[in-house]
């Protein structure tokens, strides 16, 4: 039953999640609904290793820049639907949008394995994208809002770096799917596809044991679901023997519930009151979507353009740069917790930065070969790939929770929209050049974009480790005490 939407509630909802221990509930959470990333990574990396295919393809016949261009088509619709779909998460709940966008992503890229033509194949692209983009708003906001406060830096940069789980699983697929010597050129790329939907499949039952977030619940007026679902979390842990204090012994807050939040006041809260944060979300978010966007989406075409790498053996060459994103997270993420937020993002985006740079430069000077330009890649981003975990972790926490989800999809879809969309169709082209320099200054640019926001870490970062989100941000709700 919905409470009086206007009267002030006092709960210990947020307090009672934050002391609980790490357990399986916990567990169940970051599987379920990390999958997320790992689906991107699964998606992304089978667009970069079928790259060469789709150009070999009899039926379809590709260019370089055609790839590109669905690539960035992709991005497009991971934008469109991260904004429409975090619109909805903040007002009907995180949980019904598991399901829809979930859904959304099975269908679609399943159907990319039938497309026809061209146009029938960024369609198709386009709706996955969606899918995905609004998984980012409806998961990461639940998972910031579940996870207790001195476990949630390495907690998310863990499951961002999931997505390097997908890129090796889209990379061995690829190895099989793509060999010429099992399935022909236009049968390959289509099975890669599938892989996907199968995946997606297992993990939609998952989900099911998942609940709605107690912290959404309140703000909405519906304290007595929020404290039967944190109860219900509670006596999991008891019955693995937790013994928990008397829940009086924690600090109240006082909160107006509303039913939604008017976009008049979202707009106020992202561009006033907290513009600074704003500019520092753009500007990571930006910079890490331009970063990996540009090259790991134009990856394949570089081994097999300048290296002359077979397009069915492209998949061997991402299975240790994929290995480096994995372990950057889980080898860099305590110190996110330990050390804060602040020093290690700017620190990780400028080495990101100038280590691409000088990856760049030994390219672009022919001094590197396939093996060893692979080598460099993994160690650039062994580095970028905690910086732009920890670009989703600063906008997921340093915003209001009426607004998370939303603010989530605005930040992704900005980012991906200056960032991401043009940078596979730009790298696309310079790879069609044939000019290393061309290709160089391609990433210097995003070096540039990389190191600035480092800069911007410094002036406007917010310290958020081992802090309760609602202290980080204070909800907008909030009623004096």
């Amino acid at each position: 039953m919905r409470e009086a939407a206007y009267e002030i509630i006092e709960t210990r909802v947020p307090g009672r999640l934050d002391r609980l221990p790490w357990g399986r509930f916990h567990t169940l959470v970051a599987v379920a609904l990390g999958i997320t990333w790992v689906l991107d990574g699964l998606e992304v990396t089978l667009a970069g290793s079928i790259a060469g295919a789709l150009e070999a393809s009899p039926r379809l016949h590709f260019t370089a820049s055609d790839i590109g261009l669905a690539s960035s088509l992709y991005l497009t619709g991971a934008v469109v639907g991260a904004l429409g779909f975090g619109w909805l998460t903040d007002r009907l709940g995180r949980r019904p949008m598991f399901f829809i966008t979930l859904g959304l992503y099975l269908v679609a890229t399943a159907a990319t394995a039938f497309a026809w033509n061209f146009a029938s194949f960024c369609v198709f692209r386009m709706l996955t994208g969606a899918g995905i983009g609004g998984e980012y708003s409806a998961v990461n906001s639940t998972i910031q809002e579940m996870i207790p406060a001195r476990y949630r830096g390495w907690t998310d940069l863990a499951i961002n770096g999931s997505f390097w789980i997908g890129a090796a699983l889209g990379a061995g697929g690829s190895i099989i799917v793509l060999d010429p010597a099992r399935f022909p050129p236009d049968i390959g790329w289509r099975l890669a596809f599938l892989i996907g939907s199968v995946l997606g499949l297992i993990i939609f039952a998952l989900r099911t044991w998942i609940p709605e977030s107690p912290r959404w619940l309140v703000i909405h007026g519906r304290e007595t679901e929020a404290e039967k679902v944190t109860t219900a979390i509670e006596d999991r842990f008891r019955l693995h023997g937790v013994r928990f204090s008397d829940v009086s012994a924690l600090k109240p807050m006082r909160l107006r519930p509303r039913a939604y939040t008017p976009l008049h006041e979202v707009l106020k809260t992202l561009f006033v009151t907290f513009r600074a944060r704003t500019l520092l979300g753009l500007a990571l978010m930006g910079a890490q979507a331009f970063f990996y966007n540009a090259i790991f989406f134009t990856y394949a075409l570089v081994l097999t353009r300048f290296y002359n790498v077979p397009s069915y053996s492209v998949g061997w060459y991402i299975l240790p740069f994929a290995l480096g994103n994995v372990l950057g997270p889980l080898f860099l993420g305590p110190l996110f917790d330990s050390i804060g937020r602040k020093p290690m993002i700017a620190f990780t985006y400028a080495a990101s930065g100038v280590l691409l740079a000088g990856s760049g430069w030994l390219f672009a000077n022919q001094l590197l070969d396939a093996a060893w330009q692979t080598i460099t890649w993994t160690v650039v981003f062994f580095f970028a790939s905690a910086a732009a975990g920890a670009a989703y972790l600063t906008v997921s926490e340093i915003f209001p929770v009426e607004i998370r989800a939303l603010a989530i999809a605005f930040f992704y879809a900005a980012g991906t929209a200056v960032g991401g969309v043009a940078a596979p169709f730009l790298f696309g082209t310079l790879i069609e050049t044939g000019s290393r320099g061309s290709v160089f200054g391609g990433y210097l640019f995003g070096s540039c974009l990389m190191i600035i926001a480092s800069i911007a870490m410094i002036i406007w970062g917010v310290e958020a480790a081992r802090k309760p989100l609602e202290a980080v941000a204070r909800p907008l709700s909030s009623a004096p005490d």
